[in-house]
């Protein structure tokens, strides 16, 4: 985990394996008490998602919006997006490149 700051606002940083994209999800979700504001997850290395994904990504927007933070989705491929979009997904992130 890495923290980025920028004008006394602290995002968190993830980066995604694409081989323990579940279990990286579920990380993500136990750090959103550090995250103050945000916190940015680098799915640039994930292709394809499942229904453990999607699940995992659920309870992520449901956490992050019981704390008020923010989730910036950076680098989803076009694939990642459309299911997303499929499962109304999409718009409880924010993307990023």
């Amino acid at each position: 985990m890495k923290k980025a700051g920028s004008m006394g606002t602290m995002a968190v940083y993830l980066e995604i394996d694409a081989d323990r994209v579940t279990a990286a999800l579920q990380d993500a979700e136990e750090k959103l008490d550090s995250a103050e504001s945000e916190m940015v997850v680098e799915f640039s290395s994930v292709r394809r998602v499942d229904a453990a994904v999607l699940q995992a990504l659920v309870r992520l927007a449901t956490g992050a919006e019981a704390k008020g933070v923010k989730i910036l989705l950076r680098g989803v491929n076009t694939d990642v997006y459309k299911a997303l979009k499929l499962v109304e997904l999409a718009s409880r992130f924010s993307f990023v490149n």
